[in-house]
């Protein structure tokens, strides 16, 4: 049996759960809307303030979005009600970051300024000049726009310097060894 398939999805009160035919989900919160189509091959069941996936088949493919389901429509419920944040940090000497409207303009060692546009339903903050946050209520857009950024400078194993997830741990490199004698 599925450890997280099985368990069951509570849902706040002030979230709406809409489940039409073949699965098409929309979650609608106090922070938004979000919608998605998940695959009929499982149940989702509504009862009271709770959702349930259940499965028919102990098919090898349906055991898998048993659990898959039932993870993507935790995240649906908690990005309308709590939101996700992925904060990042920028190291290194004169390295920044800035807002210029709803834009980010990252300063990390090139030629120019780097001009980030946040896609639909994701916010940017920058707290100090060396952390950025990434905001928004999908899961997996707020996380592909933050390794978007990182991508801009990943850390370099050398040094340390660049963009890097918080708390995220950088492997370092001794540098040359120098002449021997």
């Amino acid at each position: 049996m599925s450890r997280i398939g099985i368990k069951p999805i509570p849902v706040p009160n002030s979230v709406t759960v809409d489940i039409a035919q073949g699965n098409a989900v929309k979650v609608k919160g106090p922070k938004g809307e979000l919608s998605q189509q998940l695959s009929s091959k499982v149940q989702i069941v509504q009862e009271e303030n709770t959702l349930y996936v259940k499965r028919d088949s102990e098919d090898r493919e349906i055991k898998a979005l048993h659990g898959l389901t039932r993870a993507l429509l935790n995240n649906m419920v908690v990005g309308v009600t709590d939101g996700y944040t992925k904060i990042l940090e920028i190291q290194g000497v004169g390295y920044r970051a800035q807002m210029q409207g709803s834009n980010l303009v990252l300063n990390v060692g090139y030629s120019h300024p780097v001009n980030m546009i946040a896609p639909d339903g994701v916010t940017y903050a920058v707290e100090g000049n060396n952390k950025v946050s990434v905001m928004g209520i999908n899961k997996q857009v707020v996380g592909e726009e933050a390794a978007r950024i990182r991508g801009v400078r990943p850390p370099e194993p050398y040094k340390g310097k660049g963009i890097r997830y918080q708390g995220e741990y950088v492997r370092r490199k001794a540098g040359k060894a120098g002449k021997a004698k």
